[in-house]
């Protein structure tokens, strides 16, 4: 049965790398079709919003979308079209991997294979709240963690462990000091790991578990915390396997799934088709994962680590004279082999 994805093809270098990387997809012989629809500056220019409500409903109606990244001017109703549309799909599990490739600049080339599960729709990131004083001198916002949110977002990160075959979840907090918000998260988590006895938890404060990253990535396995932890934890652990050009993520919820590059839209290499669309094209992959086509998802992941492995036509930023093209056309020759 065919399969619909709603498309944003994004902003600045947004629609070079989906346009290769739908290239790629079909070379899969994938059953899907794709609905394409527009958020951001493109949105704003055509339809004078950034997030039209047509957009809204043909994400609602597909329940999966793949989204090139995407440009919020500032003062202009949303801190983040991203943030919006978590809120709006409660997408409540942004999942992130990273994973060690060759050839990249990393200091990581092998041994790095982790997931950080970021709880996605509370805590400080959302800055409810927000308020600075008459006088400019004091800022305040509200944190607010809840034990629905907690066991959800934990729950979903020992299912995924469980699903994945991977043996560690480490819970990540800050109790020591934050004792009621990342208080409740620890005291919740702990409920949740003894649902899972075969699965081994460990629990690390959150300023010694990046210290750990940095030194010794290769002893994590899933990492679950909650949600301004988890924004930085994640890009700490792009740069260990080369970048955000390599991050992909998911932002997962109970009814719609949202898959991207987690890059910014770069507008001063817009246009010149060298951006690297290997984010992206993880993104895709953890889709095709999400709607059940992982045999496809495992060829791919294998084509980009061989097409990283022979530096075959890979972009400048992974020390190529590649462009975005000549790198989706040697993926295609290896899927197609």
């Amino acid at each position: 049965m065919s399969k619909t994805i709603a498309v944003i093809r994004g902003d600045g270098i947004g629609p070079e790398i989906m346009d290769a990387t739908l290239r790629v997809l079909e070379a899969l012989r994938l059953d899907f079709r794709y609905d394409f629809i527009e958020a951001g500056l493109a949105a704003q220019t055509r339809c004078g919003e950034l997030l039209p409500e047509a957009t809204l409903e043909a994400i609602a109606t597909h329940r999966v979308a793949l989204k090139g990244p995407l440009t919020t001017p500032v003062g202009e109703g949303f801190s983040s079209i991203n943030v919006e549309l978590r809120k709006r799909f409660d997408l409540y599990a942004n999942v992130r991997p990273a994973i060690s490739f060759p050839n990249t600049r990393s200091r990581f080339p092998e041994n790095v294979d982790l997931i950080t599960v970021r709880e996605n729709t509370e805590g400080a990131y959302i800055g409810e709240g927000q308020n600075v004083s008459d006088d400019g001198a004091t800022a305040t916002l509200t944190q607010k963690v809840t034990r629905r949110g907690s066991e959800r977002i934990v729950r979903y990160a020992f299912d995924l462990a469980r699903r994945n075959g991977r043996r560690l979840v480490t819970i990540v907090h800050k109790a020591n000091i934050l004792t009621s918000t990342s208080g409740l998260f620890l005291k919740v988590a702990r409920e949740v790991a003894a649902r899972y006895p075969e699965i081994a938890c460990n629990e690390l404060i959150v300023d010694n578990c990046c210290m750990q990253l940095v030194m010794r990535p290769e002893q994590f396995d899933v990492i679950v915390t909650t949600n301004l932890f988890g924004d930085i934890i994640s890009d700490l652990c792009a740069g260990l396997v080369g970048g955000l050009g390599l991050a992909p993520g998911a932002n997962i919820g109970t009814d719609v799934a949202i898959f991207e590059a987690v890059h910014g839209s770069a507008p001063d290499i817009a246009g010149r088709g060298i951006a690297n669309p290997c984010a992206l094209l993880l993104g895709a992959a953890q889709m095709l994962d999400h709607v059940g086509r992982t045999g496809e998802a495992a060829r791919l992941r294998v084509a980009i680590r061989a097409t990283l492995f022979a530096r075959d036509r890979v972009t400048p930023d992974l020390g190529g004279d590649g462009t975005t093209e000549s790198f989706a056309d040697a993926l295609i020759e290896r899927l197609q082999a």
